[in-house]
């Protein structure tokens, strides 16, 4: 199968709805009104992504709901259910200045902004309503958790997978 080696997960497919092969979409983005405009996505499947025609997209209680061509019984849209969709990186939704996608921030190598020392490394993002938090793991293995507000984060670079943090207040600073 040909399928674009660049798919960014977008979100997952639900329970069918209705007897027309509509199925419900959990999405995986900040951006769910993007599901509106969609002609194709990608699906998973056990060979890998087929790319699928949406011949329709509406929001049924403030959730997306897809109709895909070719599929048109309840039982059809039952078998994709819980496969990924995913969409190429090129038709991501732009995102505001000074802000990146979770997936570009994992893996970056986190400095102390003060003295360039690399302390670790990003490997996750959590979401809170105030702010996100990033889950450094230090280069001794313990985890940092830093808040994701001016104070501590000097800069993020995720070309160069390079964030800078002020560390003062998160790690204690050991005398040896």
């Amino acid at each position: 199968m040909d399928y674009p080696d660049d798919l960014i997960t977008i979100g997952k497919l639900g329970r069918p709805r209705g007897l027309k092969g509509d199925i419900f979409v959990t999405p995986a983005t900040d951006y769910p009104e993007r599901f509106a405009e969609m002609e194709a996505v990608f699906v998973k499947d056990r060979e890998g992504w087929v790319k699928m025609t949406v011949t329709g997209a509406q929001f049924v209680s403030g959730r997306p709901v897809f109709h895909f061509e070719g599929v048109d019984t309840p039982e059809g849209a039952a078998r994709l259910t819980n496969r990924d969709l995913a969409v190429p990186r090129d038709e991501l939704v732009e995102l505001p200045e000074g802000t990146w996608f979770i997936f570009d921030l994992v893996d970056c190598e986190v400095f102390e902004a003060d003295t360039g020392q690399r302390i670790g490394t990003l490997t996750d993002v959590e979401q809170y309503p105030a702010n996100d938090v990033y889950i450094v793991t230090l280069t001794s293995g313990e985890k940092l958790q830093v808040p994701v507000v001016r104070q501590y984060v000097e800069s993020v670079d995720v070309e160069n997978k390079r964030i800078e943090i002020n560390t003062a207040g998160l790690i204690e600073k050991r005398e040896d």
